[in-house]
């Protein structure tokens, strides 16, 4: 299920979210995310956004399928190359689809009730041994924060903890504190981890 108010947040600030620049430490984990991968990968893009990330990721050479609920986000993000279509997390389905799937700071905005049947769809539409990116607010509760987005907060334990209930294998992890949209300060982390390979 999506938050409409999430997605007006979204709708009305496309453009001032797609000229938010991609810091070293983002960049740093989308590297690492392809290094994970076979030449010419199959990827899932959760939550694409405007497909900012993806775009670097079809600009190495592989297939990258994006989803998204915001309409503005996915016009986006097909000019920029990707294959986006509208969708939200419910919409992952089918096995062992991709090389990797990616979900940078999206599944943030999944109610804390739904995350562990998300992340089951990811697992399981990842082939064997694939690699998985996640990049969450860290903390804990459910909020909307000062624009009206709704968030979850999980720590990074919480994490390896639903991710590890799923045979899948955290690989790396980093840490830090930035300014999103809102302009908040919050910490967060970025997790690569591997799928299970049999």
């Amino acid at each position: 299920m999506t938050d409409r108010e999430t997605i007006d947040v979204y709708e009305a600030q496309a453009q001032r979210y797609a000229d938010l620049p991609i810091s070293q430490m983002q960049r740093d984990a989308i590297n690492r995310f392809l290094s994970m991968l076979p030449p010419r990968a199959t990827i899932l893009d959760a939550g694409c956004g405007p497909g900012v990330h993806a775009a670097v990721m079809v600009s190495a050479g592989h297939d990258v399928h994006g989803i998204d609920p915001t309409e503005a986000f996915v016009s986006d993000a097909l000019h920029r190359g990707v294959n986006a279509r509208l969708g939200s997390f419910d919409d992952i389905t089918g096995d062992a689809l991709f090389d990797g799937v990616y979900a940078s700071f999206s599944l943030l905005h999944a109610p804390r009730a739904d995350l562990p049947r998300h992340l089951a769809a990811m697992v399981k539409a990842l082939k064997l041994g694939g690699a998985l990116f996640i990049g969450m607010k860290s903390g804990s509760g459910e909020e909307r924060d000062t624009i009206g987005r709704r968030y979850t907060y999980v720590t990074e334990l919480e994490m390896r903890g639903l991710l590890r209930d799923l045979g899948a294998n955290v690989t790396h992890v980093e840490t830090g504190e930035e300014a999103g949209l809102s302009g908040e300060v919050a910490p967060f982390f970025l997790m690569h981890a591997r799928g299970p390979d049999a």
